[in-house]
């Protein structure tokens, strides 16, 4: 596979079975299939310690805010997004495969955002309460005004139809 930063060839590198993609001779950049980055992106996950110490060749200069192709899916454009509610972290991410693009350094500053997991979903929960707040009190009062009112037509058609009768079921009737 190709760097999608540098242009660099990808050399493959498994760390404690799992097979990454990382840009050794070039941009230093990583790149983790569907579901590899969660293996390693807390701070007490031993596994892939050292690629917190890769740095990139000094000849090497990268734009990044370039957008960029996958390396695994053929002519495919990744999406740039932040990784927690911090917006700090902008990585890239192949909407077909999944697959995530670390520049160098960011795994390092995921893995130093938070300390678990449970960590990062308080903060994520927190901050679409804080965006959200007004909106969800609207929507919890419309859902509420609702539900009344289809209590009360419910309440309608208990009289006109009594609970006895079940459609299709009796054999007299118009149904």
């Amino acid at each position: 596979m190709q760097c999608p930063a540098c242009g660099d060839q990808l050399v493959t590198t498994t760390i404690e079975g799992i097979e990454l993609d990382i840009c050794k001779n070039g941009c230093a950049g990583i790149w983790f299939d569907n579901y590899e980055l969660e293996k390693m992106d807390e701070k007490h996950e031993s596994v892939g310690e050292h690629l917190l110490q890769l740095k990139k060749a000094p000849n090497i200069n990268i734009d990044y805010s370039q957008t960029r192709m996958c390396p695994k899916c053929e002519n495919r454009k990744m999406l740039k997004h932040f990784v927690s509610s911090n917006m700090e972290i902008e990585v890239d991410e192949c909407p077909e495969c999944g697959g995530f693009w670390l520049d160098p350094g960011e795994l390092g500053q995921i893995r130093e955002q938070f300390e678990t997991d449970a960590d990062r979903n308080n903060a994520t929960t927190e901050y679409f309460k804080e965006v959200f707040k007004d909106d969800l009190k609207q929507e919890q009062a419309e859902t509420q005004e609702t539900l009344k009112h289809i209590h009360k037509i419910t309440n309608m058609f208990r009289f006109i139809c009594p609970s006895y009768y079940i459609p299709g079921k009796q054999k007299w009737g118009a149904f």
